[in-house]
């Protein structure tokens, strides 16, 4: 294991040019590569659109599983694959190669055709390149830390390599201000159908200066030694991973350490994001501005814990990060409950619905692939109630009944998919019709578009929506417009069977009868309130991750440095970290509580927390080059 350097060896002066250019090399190709990472799931709406709207609904839901998925998945093999090649050849190499596929991937996307031009090959090419970009990015985060760290002065990795850290944020932060600049541009629509591919086409201008600059830097000084002294690792992975001494230092860096950051991070970026968007249903225009400001605001705070880690250590700073997440995240994510959507949180507060039914009805939503399917009427119940942010108790029924939600005064009968057959469609659409008028009733902030009725149905518009008291007489005395028929087909008004023979028909546009949504007022969204929350979630992000980049290359030795980290680290991040969305939804499904799923990040870290208190190393003072 390293050896302990004394205080002496430590430098207390600026950083070199050398130096300098070192961080910027790596920082600033790292964040081009998180920024090629982000775009995707960024922009997973319109590649969706793009890619898979050609195909039934099970086939893409499995493409957009595995076009999501990929990048999360393969992440550790990509971590085996370049961290060997990195230990075994050299660091500054291995992550040349590893932005080079990943900027290609990126670029490859965005002239990619879609399945309308190619058909099936589109969304298979489009998991191909994802799952290249997995594979680049589980390579390029060791590589990076490890070629900083070894060039960092003694008593100052913490500092140095803090710079690396930032980069995850800093290419979310890029690849939000980038989307959201050509929104602005070209126009919502336009971005729809071309626009998109813009952020993924910019990446090769990204690409062009990473690699030039990356080409100019020279291979870290512990690696070279160790090749020059004849003691580098002939087998990295096998030394790494098939040695119990060094296997238990992967172990515990994984769940001493790993685990719990990656929830952290996690929770406090992604999930914040998805939580402001699809719980409380800010649009996501204005969540986005609010991610970035915090981020903005926040990102600082990395290079400040990576410069305190090395004065005070590693260990006390991630796992306070850990304790203050734990701690606080509930009453956080509350507050900004009240401050996103306060006619949602006053609702929640009065109104909770009841679920009741049969024993065996109700299955837990875990659906990490978007492939599963819950057709019970008592999953269809509460994953409908989940997805629109209202609380609910589960009771037990009778055997044999479909499950009933109870709001307020109204009771409305669920249905089971599989049974009602041809007409689960219909059947689902009154379901959902009923729960949103008794949601609205009750107060939940709901909005209902206005519909466009072609006068041949509206009669039977009229007389099922009973409710909205229309009267048809009035509204075809209204304003109307006429519609070829080619068009009422194209504008889905009519079926083509429908169309038949009809040259133009009126068309009236009745206000508030048509889908509902739950919505956000924007008008009483408190911004500085929730850019305030937003920025605490940020720097418990920054505690847990600043530092952890030099204390993963100091656990390691050099032979195996790249590979001994790199795993622990994508293992976490990648799969415990990914899976965070999906497993609060059906934690929050099962419970009926849409803070339920804070659970998961809460528990993880303190398992982190508990494992790291008692069994992680304090490493700020080992001497990296000694081994």
């Amino acid at each position: 294991m390293a050896n302990v350097a004394t205080t002496a060896e430590v430098r207390t002066g600026g950083m070199t040019r050398e130096e300098k250019k070192v961080i910027f090399a790596s920082s600033l190709g790292t964040v081009f590569e998180w920024y090629d990472f982000y775009l995707y799931g960024s922009l997973a709406t319109f590649i969706g659109a793009a890619f898979f709207s050609q195909y039934p609904e099970t086939t893409r839901n499995i493409f957009a599983l595995l076009a999501f998925a990929a990048g999360f998945l393969v992440r550790p093999f990509g971590a085996l694959v370049f961290g060997r090649l990195g230990d075994l050849v050299g660091r500054k190499y291995t992550f040349l190669v590893t932005i080079l596929i990943m900027g290609l991937s990126t670029f490859l996307v965005g002239i990619l055709p879609g399945a309308a031009s190619i058909g099936i090959a589109a969304p298979i090419l489009l998991i191909a390149l994802r799952m290249l970009q997995g594979l680049a990015l589980g390579g390029e985060y060791g590589g990076a830390a490890t070629y900083v760290a070894e060039h960092a002065p003694h008593g100052r990795r913490g500092f140095f390599t803090s710079w690396i850290q930032t980069t995850a944020t800093l290419g979310l932060f890029l690849s939000l201000l980038v989307i959201l600049g050509i929104q602005l541009l070209v126009g919502k629509e336009a971005f729809a159908a071309w626009g998109w591919r813009v952020p993924f086409l910019l990446s090769v201008i990204l690409l062009g200066v990473s690699v030039w600059i990356r080409l100019k830097m020279n291979e870290s000084p512990a690696f070279k030694k160790m090749k020059e002294e004849g003691k580098g690792s002939k087998a990295p992975l096998t030394e790494a991973f098939g040695q119990w001494r060094n296997a238990k230092i992967a172990l515990l860096a994984l769940f001493g350490a790993v685990v719990g950051q990656a929830v952290v991070w996690y929770s406090g970026q992604f999930y914040a994001l998805f939580f402001l968007q699809n719980i409380l249903k800010v649009d996501a225009q204005s969540a986005n501005l609010m991610v970035a400001a915090s981020l903005l605001l926040g990102t600082g705070f990395f290079v400040f814990f990576g410069w305190l880690s090395d004065k005070i250590g590693r260990k006390p700073i991630i796992m306070a990060g850990l304790l203050l997440a734990m701690v606080t995240y509930f009453p956080l994510f509350k507050a900004m409950t009240w401050a996103g959507n306060p006619a949602l949180a006053q609702a929640q507060e009065t109104v909770r619905a009841t679920v009741t039914a049969a024993p065996g009805d109700c299955k837990f939503q875990f659906n990490p692939t978007g492939t599963a399917k819950f057709t019970t009427s008592c999953d269809i119940a509460t994953a409908y109630l989940t997805r629109n942010s209202v609380p609910y108790d589960v009771v037990a029924g009778p055997a044999g009944q479909p499950a009933t939600v109870k709001i307020g005064d109204s009771t409305i009968t669920s249905y089971d998919a599989i049974a009602a057959g041809a007409d689960a469609k219909a059947k689902d659409g009154a379901f959902q019709k009923q729960v949103n008028i008794a949601l609205q009733t009750s107060g939940y902030p709901l909005a209902r578009a206005a519909s466009k009725v072609p006068d041949a149905k509206l009669d039977a518009f009229v007389a099922a929506n009973p409710e909205l008291k229309l009267d048809a007489a009035a509204i075809r005395a209204g304003n109307k417009a006429s519609v070829s028929g080619p068009d009422l087909v194209s504008q889905k008004l009519l079926t083509a069977q429908e169309a038949t023979g009809v040259t133009e028909m009126a068309v009236y546009t009745v206000p508030n009868s048509g889908a509902f949504s739950m919505v956000a007022d924007p008008q009483a969204v408190n911004w500085v309130t929730i850019i305030a929350i937003l920025t605490v979630l940020v720097i418990y992000v920054t505690m847990v991750y600043g530092p952890i980049a030099a204390l993963l290359v100091e656990l390691f030795p050099t032979r195996i440095r790249y590979t001994g980290m790199s795993l622990p680290y994508h293992i976490g991040n990648g799969w415990f970290g990914g899976l965070l969305p999906a497993t609060a939804f059906a934690m929050s499904a099962a419970k009926g509580d849409i803070y339920y799923g804070l659970w998961y990040p809460i528990v993880f870290a303190g398992i982190t927390l508990v494992i790291g208190l008692l069994f992680l190393p304090e490493t700020k003072d080992r001497d990296i080059h000694a081994e």
